[in-house]
């Protein structure tokens, strides 16, 4: 499945498994027409709105993602996905989903299909249980990242491990820059990851690289910032973009103040600069802003 039928399937059929929206014959036509619009922009693939502050940079704050409590779920979503959607955010560069979850003890996602995707889960707090349909089991942890090259088609099913405790993650979806490719998984503990400038490289294009690799020409660095003391970041591809999400704490980034969970994204910019006004934890994810396959 290519780029544009990829993004198309999922804003008509919204999330996989039970969390997939029933949507009007008419909803669907405008959400396709849509869809059409948004993929077909060259470069910076965002609908400028009123959280654009320059030219090279978006804000979007906490309280403007979109929400969504299935009672065992409660998950917020920077951009859209199942029933949240919102044409103005689709998506940055080849960043499609991040999703910031709480699940439920022993409840989680059952058995269901991905394909053509690069899926990223970073869990924050708690662990989770994962199966899937290549073989692999096990368990998730704080200060793991685990990857999924979804390529032909995989099936998987995700649990909170604990009855007693909710589990907390981030899950990120990339679209590939290899369709078809064979499905692959890795898993990899960062704590031991050297530390340059503050940041932890967990994810790389390259599998010699340190972190875990995928297909697509993509950087994920994880800091944990001292607070008052200002951070360097530069980026791998000056072509790409950054989008930056403050997981804890408190950070000024291009003269805005960051607060837990708000994102930006920026681009036109071959480093950033980040003051830490506390102790603080982010998660930076340098992506193209074009997908090349």
């Amino acid at each position: 499945m290519d780029r544009k039928s990829f993004i198309k399937k999922a804003l008509i059929s919204g999330s996989v498994g039970a969390l997939a929206p029933t949507l009007l014959a008419t909803e669907i036509k405008q959400r396709t027409t849509d869809t059409t619009k948004i993929v077909s922009q060259e470069g910076f693939n965002h609908i400028p709105n009123k959280e654009i502050r320059t030219m090279k940079t978006v804000l979007h704050r906490a309280n403007t993602r979109g929400h969504a409590d299935h009672g065992w779920l409660k998950a917020n979503h920077s951009f859209s996905f199942a029933n949240y959607y919102n044409p103005e955010r689709m998506n940055f560069g080849v960043l499609r989903v991040l999703n910031d979850d709480q699940i439920a003890p022993g409840k989680g996602f059952g058995t269901h299909p991905h394909e053509n995707m690069e899926i990223i889960t970073i869990p924050l707090s708690g662990q989770v249980e994962h199966k899937d349909s290549m073989g692999n089991s096990g368990v998730i942890s704080p200060g793991e990242v685990q990857v999924m090259s979804a390529g032909t088609g995989i099936q998987h099913s995700e649990y909170n491990k604990n009855k007693d405790q909710e589990l907390k993650l981030l899950q990120i979806w990339l679209i590939p820059n290899k369709t078809k490719v064979t499905p692959r998984y890795d898993q990899l503990a960062f704590t031991n990851l050297a530390t340059e400038n503050g940041f932890k490289q967990i994810l790389s294009p390259n599998a010699n690289d340190a972190g875990v690799w995928i297909h697509q020409n993509a950087w994920f660095h994880l800091g944990e910032l001292k607070a008052n003391e200002t951070y360097t970041y530069r980026l791998k591809d000056a072509t790409n973009g950054v989008y930056a999400f403050l997981i804890e704490g408190e950070v000024i980034l291009e003269n805005e103040t960051l607060n837990p969970r708000d994102g930006m994204g920026i681009w036109d910019s071959t480093e950033i600069k980040i003051k830490a006004s506390t102790g603080s934890k982010i998660l930076l994810m340098e992506v193209p802003l074009q997908n090349k396959n």
